[in-house]
């Protein structure tokens, strides 16, 4: 399986522009800037954009683990927040943290949290990040 997400980049770092798209047309010419990465710009950023699909590839594979646990959520709601700080590299994403409540009538605490833990571990957005990735996960009954 390929997906593909294409970048358009115009002028300078700090004054140009750029437009991002997806192959399902979910971004279609989205702008991003130097003032959207770093500042309070308008637009998306590569962050955001990471830590948007580190929450949804997180989400679904809990979603799976708590079905092979015979335990199905009504909600699941997962804000990551992603860290990017100066390093002697340069600019590198450190840190990601997961915050996560699931609402599931009669759940299990114990096999909400190893399920929790193991989708952290195991979603393919988090074998691809070199960050440290913590969670907070509240089950909601």
């Amino acid at each position: 399986m390929n997906r593909t997400g294409t970048a358009r980049w115009y002028g300078g770092i700090k004054d140009g522009k750029g437009t991002l798209t997806t192959e399902s047309n979910t971004l279609s010419n989205t702008p991003y800037s130097f003032s959207a990465r770093f500042k309070d710009g308008s637009g998306t950023n590569p962050e955001e954009l990471i830590a948007a699909a580190h929450a949804g590839c997180f989400t679904m594979d809990l979603s799976g683990r708590l079905g092979a646990a015979n335990m199905v959520a009504d909600e699941i709601d997962t804000t990551a927040t992603l860290t990017m700080e100066k390093t002697d590299k340069g600019f590198t994403i450190t840190k990601i943290h997961l915050d996560v409540k699931a609402k599931i009538p009669g759940g299990d605490v114990y096999e909400f949290q190893t399920a929790v833990g193991r989708a952290k571990e195991g979603c393919p957005v988090s074998r691809l990040l070199n960050a440290e990735i913590t969670v907070d996960a509240q089950l909601v009954s």
